[in-house]
């Protein structure tokens, strides 16, 4: 079987048009890169107009594990990033996307965990959820999906978060996501099922991504 962990992201036509600058009404949107990527749009698709650097995915009382994901982004000289924004979304517990009936299109795909985040001045930022599940009946592990968005400049996906103490993640998926996009999605979390688990999540903004030097102006 193949492993695919954006089942999403493969190319079409309509991914193809992203490669441009969006626009939502006079507002911009950032240019996608990083192509091939369906469903890079559902990253503005109810972006709050505040955007704290904790960020929510699953709500409380949600069924499952909690699981902190956090993380400091950095740009490629090492330098912290801030004002960077992280988009997150993920399956349920049962490792499915729960609908939610107010989202259209592919951030209807994406389900209704998911959320954003904003990198302090220290480069940091925290997401609240649960431990997703795998897709039932697949071999492919759990795992969180992540987008950066540069404000002004370009949004692209990174790798996902996959844990290395999940028996579906195989020593070559650990070994691509050492060397993946945005780096290490790879990561070994601390906790337990009864307390809770947390998982660090580093960002390097623009590593691994094709056409990022296609980003606006400000280079990081």
């Amino acid at each position: 079987m193949t492993i695919t962990f954006h089942p999403f992201r493969r190319a079409t036509v309509f991914g193809l048009l992203l490669a441009g600058t969006l626009s939502l009404g006079a507002a911009q949107r950032e240019r996608v890169v990083g192509l091939p990527c369906e469903g890079c749009d559902a990253v503005f698709e109810g972006m709050p107009t505040t955007i704290n650097t904790e960020g929510r995915l699953a709500p409380a009382g949600e069924p499952g594990r909690p699981l902190v994901v956090e993380g400091v982004v950095t740009t490629a000289t090492g330098a912290a990033a801030s004002g960077i924004i992280i988009y997150a979304y993920q399956t349920d517990a049962g490792g499915l996307y729960p609908p939610a009936p107010s989202l259209r299109g592919a951030a209807a795909r994406h389900g209704r965990l998911r959320g954003w985040a904003r990198t302090d001045s220290a480069g940091q930022y925290r997401f609240l959820t649960i431990r997703p599940g795998g897709y039932p009946n697949t071999d492919i592990p759990e795992h969180v999906h992540l987008h950066v968005i540069e404000p002004g400049r370009c949004t692209y996906y990174i790798d996902d978060v996959v844990f290395e103490d999940d028996p579906r993640l195989t020593a070559r998926q650990r070994a691509a996501h050492g060397r993946g996009r945005g780096g290490s999605g790879s990561v070994r979390p601390t906790g337990s099922a009864a307390a809770g688990w947390n998982a660090r999540r580093d960002i390097r903004l623009g590593a691994g991504i094709n056409g990022y030097g296609q980003c606006g102006p400000g280079a990081r």
